[in-house]
């Protein structure tokens, strides 16, 4: 009897350490978020504009954009927004390739679109700012110069805002082009960029949709976003202390100016997929480094979390993302070692694949959702349906990427901010380094008790 009631209570508490944050933490918002965005997906779109339409500002960062420039701009000109309503700002920040002859060539193919080139040489935050202040339009839209506008996007911006005098500013929906995803050669990259895919169309379509209903949205993307010139200059501008601008600008907005974010999911901004794993891992990592240091700017005088936890959805974002990520790392290791503390392999085996099995149902619910998004881009959308399957990967995908912010975190606490980080090949050569030096170490403390035990046996 003993014996059962001891099995017993060891079970529990493992299944109640092992399963208890992520349901609470991951699963449960799933299951609420499916209902909330079901909802969302089914109501109208918004009412088309009456009267002239108002006079806006793109603003769009250059570096070094080349090979996506012209592109870009093309995407703004062949929008369904009056091109004599647009005005352009370019802000190339110390570009040492042909971006400015690419902007010339635009010029000359789209007269009809008022563009400005102007030049900055502060980095992209003051860029942006300088920019900001010679802005005409009643409202700011800002892209990055490495993707494309879906036909209706801008127009689709335009109309929440006019139709909703309290949005103040907004985020777009970030997704991977897929015809660059088919064009690759590589079955296993076309497979990573697949999963990548789907993990921007969930993170945008599902994630900042269901946070926008909660108004818990952490980070308007810098990729594309809008505001109203009216909100925007009241705020503080882009700060030049941080890699993350973009969730800095956030911050306020919600902080200081007590403002909603919003989400307009019918706008689509298609950006090139990832070129490989080493930028992949730098992406994530300046991601982490910038929401780490927005955060310490925000909170480092005033962080209570005791009372914060459940009022402030950004301490409670922080606290998960951060906090909860070293029990976690423990835990993953700590799993190998329960095999030796008498823990049955089917416990151990059995609580992964319930773990599993409820991420991978998560992400099949938010797949349902995602497609009544998508029902006004039939060619997005087919092919977004007919990849599936990467619902039953992606559970792995984001394991993965969960060593990758990991990394970003230790790498944040162990140096200073700075837009250029280290890749994976980079860090994996630091490691191999020390592993190396430590193991020269012990070696030669070996060989020095050697030489002396040899010493006093002689």
């Amino acid at each position: 009897m003993n014996d059962f009631i001891l099995t017993i209570s060891k079970s529990f508490v493992f299944w109640l350490t092992w399963i208890i944050i992520p349901i609470i933490m991951e699963i449960i918002p799933a299951f609420f978020g499916f209902f909330i965005l079901l909802f969302k997906g089914r109501k109208k779109r918004e009412k088309d504009i009456k009267g002239r339409l108002p006079e806006i500002t793109i603003i769009v960062p250059i570096y070094n954009s080349e090979a996506t420039l012209f592109g870009c701009i093309e995407s703004i000109a062949q929008s369904s927004y009056p091109s004599e309503l647009i005005d352009v700002y370019l802000v190339n920040n110390k570009s040492k390739d042909r971006s400015f002859e690419i902007f010339m060539k635009a010029q000359e193919k789209y007269p009809k679109l008022t563009m400005q080139w102007m030049n900055a040489k502060q980095g992209k935050s003051k860029a942006l700012n300088m920019a900001l202040f010679s802005a005409k339009g009643k409202y700011i839209i800002h892209i990055d110069s490495d993707g494309t506008l879906e036909k209706n996007a801008i127009m689709n911006m335009v109309r929440k805002f006019e139709n909703n005098s309290n949005v103040h500013c907004m985020t777009g929906a970030i997704l991977i082009n897929p015809d660059d995803i088919e064009r690759t050669d590589s079955i296993y990259m076309k497979l990573f960029r697949r999963i990548e895919f789907f993990e921007y169309a969930q993170a945008f379509l599902a994630g900042r949709n269901y946070q926008a209903e909660l108004d818990s949205i952490f980070t308007l993307s810098g990729a594309f976003s809008a505001f109203r010139k009216s909100t925007i200059l009241k705020t503080r501008l882009y700060n030049t202390d941080t890699v993350g601008e973009d969730t800095q600008i956030t911050f306020q907005i919600k902080k200081d100016l007590n403002q909603k974010v919003y989400m307009c999911e019918d706008a689509l901004f298609m950006v090139d997929p990832i070129e490989d794993l080493n930028k992949m891992y730098t992406q994530r990592q300046r991601w982490q480094r910038g929401e780490l240091e927005v955060f310490h700017m925000f909170f480092k005088n005033n962080m209570n979390i005791t009372k914060g936890f459940f009022s402030n959805f950004m301490i409670r974002l922080i606290v998960f993302d951060h906090t909860f990520a070293f029990p976690r790392m423990i835990w993953y290791f700590a799993l190998i070692c329960l095999l030796f503390m008498n823990y049955p392999m089917k416990l151990v085996v059995g609580s992964v694949g319930v773990i599993y099995v409820l991420y991978v149902i998560s992400s099949a619910l938010y797949y349902i959702n995602i497609l009544t998004f998508l029902r006004y881009f039939p060619k997005i959308r087919k092919y977004y349906a007919t990849k599936w399957y990467i619902c039953i990967i992606l559970p792995l995908y984001n394991f993965i990427m969960f060593w990758i912010r990991f990394a970003g975190i230790i790498n944040s606490i162990n140096s200073d901010g700075m837009w250029r980080t280290k890749n994976l090949t980079e860090e994996s050569d630091t490691f191999k380094d020390i592993v190396k030096n430590d193991f020269m170490f012990v070696t030669r403390v070996v060989q020095r008790l050697k030489e002396k035990i040899n010493g006093i046996t002689r």
